[in-house]
């Protein structure tokens, strides 16, 4: 059976975006080529073979789970513009050293390989005079087929889910994190249909100290829950009864996720690692960016994924 023609050249069909509001997510195989699926790989195992200890506060990287404060030092608040490295929780012994290579005891790269790595830049903004030529699926076109009028790309990174210390992720929607009013995140990186009866209760904010960022808090969301015009939210729908399913993909698989939806992923204990990319867009146009997230903009502001018009 032929495959359904895009609605835009490396956008979404009518059929895709149905399914994408209805489910919470969509996944679109072979959304990169081979070949940018291996400079990405490249580009990963370069920057975790080169970057350095000597200076590196040993941030981890905690979820939060389990009574674990998220994590919220400087290194971390002050990454919005910077490519920084995040230790997984497991891979520190006793006294606080690594047990592990430093390779394998990252648990992500972050958050603004978008700009500042070439490979993972020409996946959202291809230069054609630097030879880089569109993906199949390209990040404006899909947002553009969901109704974005100015999409920003305001974090990005490499999520490597290492062998046997890779930490469980606890149900989480991405718009707890990245909270604009009303609530209009999209993860390009579950459990079906939670987006329509999960209302975004909490938020990471940044905790404070006298006028400096200190460290970050969950607190409770007084804001707009829902993305406008939800007709589920408008209707009650909380409390939806669904079940996780896992996503099955493949090298050059595109998975979006719905800023309301839930989704989590478990411990890897196997002999062998997961390592993804992923980044988030956010409307621009017609939304407020909220100054307590704890990512915010940097003085350029957020990346376009195209121009308002």
């Amino acid at each position: 059976m032929a495959t359904a023609q895009r609605h835009e050249t490396g956008g979404l069909t009518p059929e895709q975006v149905e399914t994408f509001y209805r489910d919470g997510y969509l996944i679109i195989p072979q959304a990169l080529t081979p070949s940018t699926v291996a400079a990405c790989l490249a580009e990963t195992h370069r920057l975790l073979d080169s970057f350095s200890l000597e200076d590196h506060p040993m941030t981890r990287f905690s979820t939060g789970q389990e009574g674990a404060e998220h994590v919220g030092d400087d290194y971390f608040l002050s990454s919005g513009d910077k490519v920084r490295f995040f230790f997984e929780e497991d891979a520190f012994g006793p006294d606080g050293s690594l047990i592990k290579p430093k390779a394998r005891a990252v648990n992500k790269i972050g958050h603004y390989l978008h700009e500042l790595s070439a490979p993972f830049r020409a996946i959202t903004r291809p230069d054609p005079a630097a030879g880089e030529t569109s993906q199949p699926v390209r990040p404006a076109a899909v947002a553009r087929a969901l109704g974005f009028r100015d999409p920003r790309c305001l974090q990005s990174m490499v999520i490597c889910k290492q062998p046997e210390i890779g930490g469980a992720v606890p149900p989480h929607q991405d718009s707890t994190f990245l909270y604009t009013d009303p609530p209009s995140a999209v993860g390009f990186c579950f459990l079906p249909g939670s987006h329509r009866g999960a209302p975004i209760r909490q938020r990471l904010v940044r905790r404070e100290q006298g006028g400096v960022a200190v460290g970050t808090d969950m607190v409770a969301n007084e804001g707009t829950r829902f993305p406008p015009g939800d007709e589920y939210a408008e209707k009650g729908g909380e409390g939806t009864e669904t079940a996780y399913v896992p996503g099955e993909v493949k090298a050059g698989d595109l998975v979006l996720i719905h800023g309301n939806l839930l989704h989590k992923s478990e411990k890897n204990t196997s002999q062998k690692g997961r390592i993804i990319y992923t980044f988030h867009a956010i409307e621009q146009d017609g939304t407020k960016y909220d100054e307590w997230n704890w990512l915010q903009p940097p003085e350029q502001g957020f990346t376009r994924l195209y121009a308002s018009s």
